[in-house]
């Protein structure tokens, strides 16, 4: 059975413009609905009959597929998702790919069958993301993805500048005076991990001492395992400062090296990223690199909301939202050594 893919493919348009001439012809100028037309005939291309409900504007729910739920930086951008859903009075369905390709692989089969109004996703890496994220397409169903500046590039992607992240955060601890900084992050296929540790690493250069502490998560667990090492090196070897890869590992890195004696930031000087609410909260309140996340959601569900047609005059764009980096108490200027 042939797919509306081939359809635009054969007729040489977009996957959209194959929808609009079926549900919204009058928005198509007549030469290209004909291309389409004889194109549709030529494959005996059948339309499914809930995806033609989808597109008449029956379907009201939207669907997320989060990276990690554990996170609770997601469950911010959540509810951005929620606060524009709401506006338009659609359903929210959120699912946790726990950072698994081969489970968000499965979810995005079955939502190809469910056929929502459309998905926002953070996908778990890069490897294979346009073929999978095309299948949705392919089935009339319009994705956005969030929080990755993303290779996809021909879609609508919604995300903080994480290599300007990272700068901002080496720049902050070297103006601290530190000259030995470890970055503790991963998995580094995880395009948001390698962004933030490039621009560290930009802007370290080859003068100042960057150490590399590669972790299988980015949770309190993980941020405790890296604490741990850091702890266990003579105070010659050890870095000065360390920027985690979010502020779950900031604050596993931070009850560590606390339990085993080490003073936050005069031993040690410790910085987040996503700065949420458990950041400040913190026994030594934590600086953080924060990012936009309700906003990110909201966006995110704005621009899903246009491609789906319920918003007319859509095009693809990519927006990037700047990060800002929030002081405190963990990164405050160290106290001088004794004379």
């Amino acid at each position: 059975m042939s797919s509306i893919k081939e359809v635009a493919r054969l007729a040489g348009v977009s996957v959209g413009t194959v929808s609009n001439v079926l549900n919204r012809p009058d928005l198509v100028a007549p030469e290209t609905r004909e291309r389409v037309q004889a194109a549709i005939t030529r494959l005996g291309y059948v339309r499914n009959g809930s995806a033609r409900q989808l597109r008449a504007g029956r379907s009201r729910t939207i669907a997320v597929v989060a990276l990690d739920l554990a996170n609770p930086f997601f469950i911010d951008v959540l509810s951005g998702v929620e606060s524009a859903a709401q506006r338009d009075r659609l359903t929210v369905m959120v699912f946790n790919s726990s950072k698994d390709a081969g489970r968000e692989e499965r979810l995005i089969e079955e939502l190809a069958e469910q056929r929502p109004l459309g998905v926002l996703i953070t996908p778990v890496n890069d490897q294979g993301q346009r073929e999978r994220l095309e299948r949705l397409e392919s089935r009339g169903i319009p994705v956005v993805v969030f929080d990755n500046s993303s290779r996809f590039s021909h879609g609508c992607t919604v995300a903080v500048d994480d290599v300007l992240g990272g700068r901002l955060a080496g720049r902050h601890l070297l103006e601290r005076g530190h000259r030995h900084i470890a970055y503790a992050g991963g998995p580094f296929t995880v395009r948001q991990v390698e962004d933030r540790h490039d621009g560290l690493a930009a802007v370290l250069g080859e003068r100042e001492r960057l150490t590399v502490i590669r972790l299988p998560d980015l949770n309190v667990a993980t941020g405790r395992t890296a604490g741990r090492e850091i702890a266990e090196l003579s105070p010659g070897a050890r870095p000065t400062a360390v920027f985690c890869g979010n502020d779950l590992v900031a604050l596993g890195v931070l009850q560590e090296l606390t339990q085993r004696g080490l003073r936050v930031p005069d031993d040690v000087a410790i910085l987040g990223y996503d700065d949420i609410d458990f950041a400040a909260a913190a026994a030594v309140p934590l600086s953080s690199v924060r990012q936009p996340r309700e906003q990110i959601g909201d966006t995110a569900a704005q621009m899903l909301l246009e491609e789906s047609g319920r918003v007319p005059g859509h095009q693809h764009r990519r927006v990037i939202f700047q990060p800002a980096l929030v002081e405190r108490t963990s990164t405050a200027a160290r106290a001088p050594l004794p004379s």
